[in-house]
C-alpha cells in the first residue's frame, strides 16, 4: 500500500492545527457563537479565494512563465539564425529565380512599422517558392550543414521547442536537408527524379527559413535594437549590405 503523499499529510496537519487553534479560542473566551460567525464568514469567502488563486493568480503566473519560455526560445532562434540561418538564406536565396519580386518585403529598415511586417508576412506566406538547384553549390552546402549537425541535433532535442511549432518545422526541414545531402557521395550525374526530390527538400527549408527570419527580425526590433541594427546591416537579401556602419 502506498503511503500518503506529503501534500495529503500537510493537509491533515493544517486541518488539525486549525481545530486546535479554534479549541484554544473557545477555552479562553467561551464564545462558540463568535467562533461560528467567523467560521461561516471564512467559508463564505472560500469560493472567492479559490477563484482568485486558482484562476486569476494562476493565469497571471502562467502567462509570466510562458513569456519567460518564449524569451528563452527566441534566444535559441537567435543562435540558430547566427550560426546557420543567415548563411543558409544567402546560399538558397541566390537560387531563387523570383527573388527580385519579393526583395522589397525582405529589405527591412528601422522605419518599418507593425503594419509593414504584417503586410510582408502575408505576402510571403501566400507565395509559392521555387529554387533553381543548379545554381546552388551542393558540395559547399553539404559541408556547411554537416559542420553544424551536432548543433542542429541539440536544438531538436530541446523539449521547449515543441511550444514553437513553426521553428520546430524549420529545424526538421533543415536537418532533413542535411541528411539528404550527406547521404549522397556525389551530386554528379544524378537522375532527374533525384534532382527533383532534392529541389523539394531545398525549397521546403528555404520557405520555412524566410518566414522564421522575418518573425525574428520583428522580435529583434521590439526587444534588442542593437542586435536589430547588426541584423539589418548583414541582411542576406540585401546585395549592398555591409556590417560596417556607414
Amino acid at each position: 500500500m502506498r503511503s500518503p503523499s506529503w501534500q495529503f499529510r500537510l493537509g491533515i496537519v493544517l486541518v488539525v492545527l486549525s481545530a486546535v487553534i479554534y479549541f484554544i479560542h473557545y477555552a479562553i473566551f467561551r464564545d462558540a457563537h463568535h467562533i461560528f460567525v467567523f467560521l461561516v464568514g471564512h467559508l463564505a469567502f472560500l469560493p472567492i479565494h479559490v477563484l482568485l488563486v486558482t484562476l486569476i493568480l494562476h493565469r497571471l503566473l502562467g502567462a509570466r512563465e510562458k513569456r519567460q519560455r518564449l524569451e528563452k526560445l527566441n534566444m535559441v532562434i537567435g543562435v540558430f539564425v547566427s550560426e546557420v540561418g543567415t548563411d543558409l538564406l544567402a546560399r538558397l536565396s541566390d537560387a531563387d529565380p523570383a527573388l527580385d519580386d519579393i526583395r522589397s518585403d525582405l529589405i527591412i529598415d528601422a522605419s518599418w512599422s507593425d503594419d509593414d511586417y504584417r503586410r510582408a508576412d502575408s505576402r510571403l506566406r501566400e507565395r509559392s517558392y521555387e529554387v533553381e538547384i543548379g545554381k546552388i553549390d551542393l558540395d559547399a552546402l553539404r559541408a556547411s550543414l554537416a559542420s553544424h549537425r551536432d548543433f542542429l541535433l541539440r536544438l531538436l532535442e530541446n523539449p521547449n521547442l515543441l511550444e514553437h511549432e513553426s521553428f520546430t518545422e524549420l529545424l526538421r526541414a533543415v536537418f532533413h536537408l542535411a541528411e539528404e545531402l550527406t547521404s549522397r557521395s556525389s551530386f554528379a550525374d544524378l537522375p532527374p527524379s533525384d534532382i527533383k526530390h532534392l529541389t523539394g527538400d531545398v525549397t521546403r527549408a528555404y520557405s520555412h527559413l524566410v518566414d522564421e527570419w522575418l518573425d525574428y527580425m520583428k522580435y529583434l526590433r521590439d526587444n534588442y535594437p542593437y542586435l536589430f541594427s547588426l541584423a539589418i546591416r548583414t541582411n542576406p537579401f540585401d546585395r549592398s549590405a555591409s556590417p560596417v556602419v556607414g
